[in-house]
């Protein structure tokens, strides 16, 4: 079974009767003012990826991962399916609410999924009771959280891993909504035993369409990865633009600067309308609602489609790219306060 995702834009065109090209898309939580790809010279295309073309080095002086193995990976997503399949059947953590992939991917591997919930952590302060982590093989976190925003400390995630790797276990973050806030990231921690960072070019730089990402972990796991992926597993045009991207940190320093006030805006306007945030990062904002896909409906009838998250029911909001879309969620909003 396939889950559900956002982006789904010629699905609501079609259901709404509404052209594709009048739609507002804020359901991705992608950077609307992705980097900007230049041309890609025609040889990129018509030679096979070379492993040894700088790329490995280029992540980790742009992670700050000195020490850990690199494995390019079609966006993070095939991590996911694929990083079930190095261990055998084992107890798996997953936080809910969270990306559904995780525990879709682990449980389809025949692992068992246990659930935990932020009130179980103790919300990740450092003096909290960590023995709920003797249940587990292998923790999946997600820092930031989606869709609820949520950061853990790097102190804590370090603390938890410690915890986990005495026994052998593994702590996984996905770090896909990171790069705004670089701080709280474990990549300067990659390499140690049982700890796998997860990144990609997708949400921050916006260029999902390009399936690019990467997996930060020590040899062993690193290894395993790449037997399981196969040869060429990135492409070379999506490893010639990973290489360019990477080393562009005066973008990179602009663009963090422009999403925080965006994030900003957007969190006055939600509560502006009577919205109750749940929280969010610089990329999104979550409003935490009793029946989420009425308000989706309300927006997708203005052509403004969102991200709905049933249990608990949430409704997460990207970011607008320019004042005219802010203008056309404004008025979206304004429109379902008077129907």
């Amino acid at each position: 079974m396939m889950l559900e995702h956002g982006g789904q834009l010629n699905d609501a065109a079609e259901r709404w009767g509404i052209p594709r090209s009048e739609w507002l898309d804020l359901s991705t939580g992608i950077n609307p003012i992705g980097w900007p790809v230049p041309n890609i010279p025609a040889e990129v295309w018509q030679r096979l990826p070379e492993a040894d073309d700088g790329l490995d080095d280029i992540i980790r002086e742009w992670s700050g991962a000195s020490s850990a193995a690199c494995v390019p990976v079609p966006g993070s997503q095939a991590a996911i399916m694929a990083l079930p399949r190095l261990r055998k059947p084992c107890r798996v953590g997953i936080p809910v609410p969270g990306y559904r992939e995780h525990g879709h991917s682990w449980r389809h591997a025949g692992h068992r999924i246990v659930p935990i919930a932020p009130e179980q952590t103790g919300g990740g302060f450092s003096g909290c009771d960590d023995r709920w982590l003797d249940q587990l093989d292998v923790l999946v976190w997600i820092n930031p959280n989606n869709p609820t925003g949520a950061t853990i400390p790097p102190s804590t995630l370090m603390r938890w891993h410690q915890r986990l790797q005495k026994r052998g276990g593994w702590l996984v973050v996905d770090e896909a909504f990171m790069d705004a806030t670089p701080a709280f990231s474990l990549c300067f921690h990659a390499g140690l035993p049982g700890l796998v960072v997860l990144r990609s070019l997708g949400k921050f730089f916006g260029l999902a369409g390009v399936r690019a990402g990467v997996v930060l972990a020590d040899n062993r796991i690193a290894e395993g990865l790449k037997q399981a992926l196969g040869p060429w597993v990135l492409s070379g045009p999506a490893r010639y633009v990973m290489r360019q991207v990477l080393t562009d940190t005066a973008w990179q320093w602009q663009a963090r600067t422009r999403l925080q006030r965006s994030a900003c805006t957007l969190r006055e306007m939600l509560q502006a309308a009577g919205l109750t945030l749940a929280g969010g990062s610089a990329l999104f904002q979550t409003v935490r609602i009793d029946n989420p896909k009425i308000l989706a409906d309300q927006l997708a009838a203005q052509a403004v489609l969102v991200r709905v998250f049933d249990q608990p029911g949430m409704v997460r909001f990207g970011l607008a790219a320019d004042e005219r879309q802010s203008q056309k969620l404004m008025e979206a909003l304004a429109a379902r306060k008077c129907d």
